[in-house]
């Protein structure tokens, strides 16, 4: 005896057609049959739209040039989270955090202007105008209360986003970056630097960010990175990069975090060393959580600790803008 979904809707004692035998427990067993199909079906449809229901899909917004910005929303729970990858990554880079801190928090990765899913409309790729993208992502999902966690580059986008949402953001965390917001570098170093991107950019990025890396750092990680990066658009990476480094080159960096009132803390690998004191001039609140042993993608290679470590940021950034307002 055959069944298909069509049985369902025939009269019970009539399967494909056919009458069932007359007996005393034929209509019985027939009943029993549809009624443990149509269960099993039911049990398949609202497991099917449970999960459809539960399936988040990226978004986008329109930042102010113009440009689409790709970003994905987790979880619930205030403060927000907003992350900020670096230079040459998305949010990709983040992948190790999204479970960890969606179970409390409202988490939002986005990718900036020219990187991963967003547009690569702009012509110039200034850390403004990443600011810019992330107050698009924010407004658009209409956050009230949000802490920006940044990577690297991603340490001034959080800032330049922080001075054109102020209402909004109650802190910030940098991911190994502004180790010394005083540090002036010199145009004939940054030329140094950049020329081997210039000259041949895959090459000259897997040169630039090896440096990066602990020697004993997770090698299939490290691969993926350096082959990654070095596979990003050159036009905007480099753009980027000239526009992050005249900020240091020029002395801007200091202004653009005189101007904010809210606490920094940043969670750092040991690469290089801190200057607390130059960065305390310039915050109203500035603390430091080194790993030792971590290198500068700590968030993907030293993720146990990592997460701990930022987990315990957020609680000093909430206690120091506590202490601020009273």
């Amino acid at each position: 005896m055959s069944f298909k979904i069509r049985d369902l809707f025939c009269k019970v004692g009539i399967v494909n057609n056919r009458f069932v035998a007359a007996g005393p427990f034929a209509g019985q067993y027939v009943f029993q049959k549809i009624k443990r199909q149509f269960v099993i079906l039911l049990v398949f449809l609202l497991l099917t739209s449970n999960i459809l229901g539960q399936t988040s899909w990226p978004k986008t917004a329109m930042s102010k040039d113009g440009t689409s910005i790709s970003y994905e929303v987790f979880g619930n729970g205030e403060p927000a989270l907003v992350f900020i990858h670096g230079w040459s990554c998305d949010s990709r880079y983040w992948r190790a955090q999204i479970p960890h801190f969606s179970s409390k928090h409202r988490l939002i990765v986005l990718d900036l202007a020219g990187h991963g899913h967003s547009g690569t409309r702009s012509t110039k790729y200034t850390m403004q105008a990443f600011g810019e993208d992330v107050k698009a992502v924010v407004e658009a999902e209409r956050c009230k209360s949000l802490i920006l966690v940044g990577h690297s580059m991603g340490g001034i986008v959080i800032a330049e986003a922080a001075r054109l949402i102020p209402q909004q953001v109650i802190g910030m965390i940098g991911v190994d970056t502004l180790v010394n917001l005083e540090f002036r570098l010199s145009h004939d170093l940054f030329e140094q630097m950049v020329a081997p991107l210039r000259s041949n950019f895959q090459q000259g990025c897997r040169q630039f960010v090896q440096s990066m890396f602990h020697p004993d750092s997770d090698a299939q990680i490290r691969e993926w990175v350096l082959s990654d990066m070095g596979s990003a658009n050159p036009r905007v990476a480099l753009s980027a990069m000239e526009e992050m480094m005249a900020l240091y080159i020029n002395g801007d960096v200091v202004p653009l975090f005189d101007e904010l009132r809210i606490p920094l803390v940043t969670v750092n690998g040991d690469l290089w060393p801190i200057d607390r004191d130059a960065n305390r001039r310039h915050l109203v609140s500035f603390d430091a959580i080194v790993l030792e042993g971590a290198d500068h993608f700590l968030m993907m290679n030293r993720v146990e600790e990592f997460n701990s470590a930022l987990e315990k940021a957020i609680l000093m950034v909430l206690e120091k803008t506590s202490a601020l307002n009273d």
